[in-house]
């Protein structure tokens, strides 16, 4: 079982800047493509951002378009989001999630039913 550890989340003021690491263990990240979502109180899981195995392909939310970039790592074996310019409605727990088989990120959509691997959060709060 893909076992995938989150971290690097906090309380950062508006137009702050976070990154997010997402890590497995036992496996190789290599043949994943990954996905990161996230989930505030009273509101659906959605998708942020998701990249290809290759790394040739990435998708964001429109809402984070310009300010987060996903990136992997796979000499680390690690995926990273990279979020500036943070504003409030950016507060959630952020989960990230892998599998290998993605067929809806292949028509480009960052969507929790492509993905059955998850880890279990981590909290990011914009405040001031």
């Amino acid at each position: 079982q893909l076992q995938l550890v989150e971290s690097g989340g906090g309380l950062v003021q508006p137009g702050g800047s976070l990154r997010l690491s997402c890590a497995a263990s036992r496996f190789t990240l290599d043949y994943y493509a990954i996905g990161w979502f996230r989930q505030a109180p009273g509101k659906e899981r959605e998708g942020v951002a998701c990249i290809s195995s290759s790394g040739r392909t990435t998708v964001y939310a429109d809402s984070v378009k310009g300010r987060f970039t996903i990136s992997r790592d796979n000499a680390n074996n690690t995926v990273y989001l990279q979020m500036n310019s943070l504003k409030p409605e950016d507060t959630a727990v952020y989960y990230c999630a892998a599998d290998r088989h993605t067929p809806l990120l292949q028509f480009r959509l960052c969507s929790t039913r492509d993905f059955g691997s998850w880890g279990q959060g981590t909290q990011v709060t914009v405040s001031s």
